[in-house]
């Protein structure tokens, strides 16, 4: 049917993030880092800001800046309190010479909201290495078409169980938080991303220790995470730490309750 996009054609439109991701990853970045940076990008040239056109013909250390600028963006979006990232590289590279740093710190729900959906959604193809094999292998389409990129590309993200899009958090022993703490902190900065707060289940007024966020993506998860095995957020001076969530056993679970 005429006018619809296939993955080809997607993995071609977006073929700059493509290239952000490659070089991102060749200069050090884990690949988690290098998605989330050149997902990042991506959103801010769907916005008019246009570093991410620049990446091909900067030298590495220069990318290896554009990669630390972006990472700082990423970092200040889980902080408690607005942290102005220091983006200079990246506003100098844009066309219209400036970009407010600021804008990240008081906008952090738009931010990460744009950037999750990029991640949901085409940054699925243009992230997945098979899909970027196969592009190669068959790049001009006059010679055999895989059905992986003749297939109509569905702009619907597609949907995770919820182990996948959960994250595990511990407190500090003595310094007990309520759930609704911690849905308010993340509804609070990012909008509408958290499902529901989960805590261990103990008796005798005993505080919980442990407990499991699901968020409404995986997204979200790995933006709180960056790349990182554990990270440790301050909410109303106490600290958590979270980590991704790995189910245990059937026969052993039972830690968490509604």
């Amino acid at each position: 049917m005429a006018g619809v996009l296939t993955v080809r054609d997607v993995l071609y439109l977006y073929s700059a993030a493509r290239t952000a991701y490659d070089r991102f990853f060749d200069i050090g970045c884990n690949p988690e880092q290098a998605r989330n940076a050149a997902a990042l990008l991506l959103w801010l040239d769907q916005c008019n800001v246009s570093a991410i056109h620049h990446l091909p013909g900067l030298s590495p250390t220069a990318v290896s800046m554009v990669a630390a600028e972006a990472n700082s963006v990423l970092e200040c979006l889980r902080q408690p309190a607005p942290v102005v990232p220091a983006i200079p590289l990246i506003s100098a590279l844009c066309q219209d010479g400036d970009v407010d740093p600021r804008f990240f710190a008081f906008h952090q729900d738009l931010v990460v909201r744009g950037v999750a959906d990029i991640l949901d959604g085409v940054g699925a193809l243009i992230f997945d290495e098979h899909l970027k094999v196969m592009l190669r292998r068959y790049e001009t389409g006059l010679v055999g078409n895989p059905p992986e990129l003749a297939a109509p590309y569905s702009c619907r993200p597609v949907a995770v169980p919820e182990d996948c899009r959960s994250m595990f958090i511990t407190f500090s022993r003595g310094a007990p938080m309520e759930r609704e703490e911690i849905f308010d902190y993340f509804r609070q900065k990012w909008g509408d991303c958290v499902v529901r707060v989960l805590m261990e289940k103990t008796t005798g007024g005993t505080p919980p220790m442990y407990g499991r966020i699901i968020f409404r993506s995986e997204a979200f998860v790995q933006l709180v995470l960056n790349g990182e095995r554990l990270v440790k957020i301050t909410i109303r001076h106490r600290q958590i730490w979270l980590r991704k969530y790995v189910p245990r056993p059937a026969a052993t679970q039972g830690s968490g309750s509604e």
